[in-house]
C-alpha cells in the first residue's frame, strides 16, 4: 500500500536515496562513512563531500565500486553519478587580511 502511494506521487527514487543518506555508515562502511559525507542527490547525481583531499582521492578511486554498492542497496539507475568533492577551503571575504573592495562603481561612460 505504501509502495503503490509513493509509486503514484513519483517519490520513490527519493525516498531510497533518502534512506542510503541516513543509512550512509551501513552502505559505504565505517571508515568511508568516518572521513566522507553526502551533501546533496540531484538528478541521479550524488555528491559527496570528504574531510581531506587525501580522501576525496581514495573516493574517486572508489567510485564504481560505491555505485555498484548503491545499485544493490536502492535498485539499479537510481543514482548514476557519484561527484567527491574536498574539504570546504576557508572563506577569504573575511578575517584580520581582507580588504573592504571599491564599493559600487560608476556607471557612467
Amino acid at each position: 500500500m505504501v509502495g503503490r502511494f509513493l509509486r503514484e506521487k513519483g517519490w520513490t527514487e527519493e525516498v531510497s536515496v533518502g534512506g542510503v543518506m541516513g543509512r550512509w555508515r551501513e552502505v559505504v562502511g565505517g571508515e568511508i562513512a568516518d572521513h566522507c559525507a553526502p551533501e546533496t542527490f540531484e538528478d541521479k547525481v550524488l555528491v559527496v563531500r570528504a574531510d581531506s583531499t587525501a580522501w576525496a582521492t581514495q573516493l574517486r578511486l572508489l567510485v564504481p565500486t560505491l555505485l555498484r554498492r548503491m545499485a544493490e542497496e536502492i535498485g539499479e539507475g537510481v543514482v548514476e553519478e557519484v561527484t567527491v568533492l574536498g574539504p570546504a577551503g576557508p572563506g577569504f571575504r573575511r578575517g584580520p587580511r581582507s580588504v573592504r573592495g571599491p564599493g559600487p562603481r560608476d556607471t557612467w561612460g
